[in-house]
């Protein structure tokens, strides 16, 4: 059989100097709380957890009760065993520092505890993400300013995708490799390693609702797509959009293509839809680990210094090729 996501994580941590554990501790903390939520997902209508909650969140937007539930869920199984000095989630005003009667440890984690929670009613896929990085060096009780780092100090980022199959897809820096939950044994074993995303592709994700609020240079990307050899391309392009972050990275690290949620005129208020820390950080970094660019089609996204927990920013990711094409479009090429 092949190595679990724990094996596998320990067997990584051993090539590095004195790695203390801890790291492996906490990666096996958050597949806990993905087992669970997997679990909770997977009962939905049969445990009387879908539809709404009732509530908003920071964003103003509607929460799902699985959003609600699945934030208790992630935050019960890391908040115990000593790997983190703080959290911060999507669904949470601030950050969510370690209880006193709980240790504290020496990483920081932000999360999506559901993305895509809208398609929770109609039985499509949906995932969790996370971002671990560092707690600054002698800090012990963390506020959000001690988040504020930007995607290129993350030592780990992944996603969970509760499909046909549950699946971990991770990256510490070295490649991206991805997991599936075998139900029977009750782990995740490597089924995806060394996931890389081609150059070049004939699929574009974004949705088309929004197409007269975009930037001329979005404009003029997606219209030479839609028009394909017509239009002057080499080929002809094909148009996916399922409304799940997870679900599009996912298909884009399985066989290629390019993803956008640009900035658009349709709300001036915000400057993009996705958040920097729960969405578009560790989705960049996984995808730039797997050979792909993410840009905000003018700055690349992991180097966006934070200044906001909830900050929004443009995201364009994916095929490295398309990509590159849409920011030389920004900058007037």
């Amino acid at each position: 059989m092949s190595k679990s996501l724990i094996q596998f994580i320990i067997e990584e941590q051993r090539q590095i100097p004195n790695a203390s554990g801890d790291f492996t501790g906490l990666l096996s903390d958050v597949i806990s709380a993905c087992k669970q939520i997997a679990h909770d997902v997977n009962k939905g209508a049969l445990i009387g957890v879908l539809g709404s909650a009732g509530s908003e969140n920071v964003q103003g937007e509607t929460q799902k009760k699985l959003d609600v539930i699945t934030n208790e869920v992630f935050i019960k199984a890391n908040e115990w065993s000593g790997h983190l000095a703080a959290m911060a989630s999507e669904e949470m005003d601030d950050i969510y520092p370690i209880p006193a009667k709980y240790p504290k440890g020496k990483y920081l984690i932000t999360f999506d505890p559901l993305d895509g929670s809208s398609n929770i009613d109609v039985n499509i896929s949906v995932g969790t993400i996370f971002s671990i990085l560092r707690c600054p060096e002698g800090v012990t009780n963390p506020t959000a300013a001690d988040f504020m780092q930007p995607g290129t100090k993350q030592i780990c980022a992944g996603y969970a995708l509760y499909g046909p199959n549950t699946m971990i897809v991770l990256t510490t820096g070295h490649g991206v490799n991805g997991f599936t939950l075998d139900r029977d044994v009750g782990d995740f074993f490597l089924t995806h390693p060394n996931m890389t995303i081609p150059a070049d592709t004939a699929e574009f994700a974004i949705n088309m609702s929004n197409q007269r609020f975009w930037e001329k240079p979005v404009q003029r990307y997606v219209e030479e797509c839609v028009k394909g050899k017509d239009g002057g391309r080499e080929k002809n392009f094909n148009m996916r959009w399922v409304a799940s972050m997870v679900a599009e990275v996912h298909r884009i690290l399985t066989r290629g293509g390019i993803f956008m949620y640009p900035f658009d005129t349709k709300d001036p208020t915000k400057p993009g839809k996705l958040r920097l820390m729960y969405e578009a950080n560790p989705m960049s970094f996984i995808v730039e680990q797997a050979g792909g660019a993410s840009s905000t089609g003018r700055q690349r996204i992991m180097e966006i210094q934070p200044t906001g927990l909830h900050q929004r920013v443009p995201v364009i990711l994916g095929s490295k090729n398309e990509v590159e094409r849409v920011v030389g479009y920004h900058k007037g090429m």
